[in-house]
């Protein structure tokens, strides 16, 4: 006989912590096309190995308009991805999953941020639980995005950028659940939330 009857039911939603790309888990080097010129910020690899240690899956999206701009292409995103995960190996920890608009902003597309279409597809598809999830970014677009997903949301310094950040910021009428210096620190005080 194939089994006692109980159905397995759904799966068990998870809590995932998204982050930003460029900018956020590296310096944004404006439409990066060759994968070796990626760095990451200090601390990030150990950051990441924290947010798996407690059981979080990390979810990366990110805009990446260059592909319609014709600046880079889709192999060349992947290519990124794949040398993102190989400088994270050393410290244990990877990206789970990569979800990038390729779209240009003029668009208008439901897949850039702050649009949520990605976050959604991500949270279907990795059976997430937005309510206990959270997102650190650099821009008002990340913000936005998790505000508009119910996520927790802490806006990470932007190198060179605040001043422009903070307009937009005020411009959108959002304000982040958290803020903080580096990602480090800002993986630091999600954890905290318990």
């Amino acid at each position: 006989m194939a089994g006692s009857g109980a159905s397995a039911g759904p799966p068990r939603l998870r809590r995932a912590l998204f982050v930003d790309r460029d900018g956020t888990l590296g310096p944004d080097l404006h439409y990066l096309k060759e994968a070796p010129r990626l760095e990451l910020f200090r601390g990030v690899g150990n950051a990441l190995s924290l947010v798996h240690a407690h059981g979080e899956l990390v979810v990366c999206v990110t805009n990446q308009s260059g592909v319609e701009r014709g600046l880079y292409t889709v192999a060349d995103v992947e290519a990124i991805h794949e040398r993102l995960n190989e400088l994270l190996r050393p410290f244990g920890s990877s990206v789970d999953a990569f979800y990038y608009c390729p779209h240009a902003p003029e668009h208008h597309c439901a897949c850039r941020k702050p649009g949520t279409e990605l976050f959604e597809r991500a949270r279907d598809e990795l059976h997430l639980d937005l309510a206990s999830s959270a997102l650190i970014g650099d821009s008002a677009a990340d913000i936005g995005a998790g505000a508009r997903l119910g996520v927790l949301t802490t806006l990470v310094r932007s190198r060179g950028h605040e001043r422009e950040v903070e307009r937009d910021l005020a411009e959108a009428g959002l304000v982040p659940d958290l803020r903080a210096e580096t990602f480090e620190s800002a993986v630091l005080r999600v954890l905290a939330r318990g």
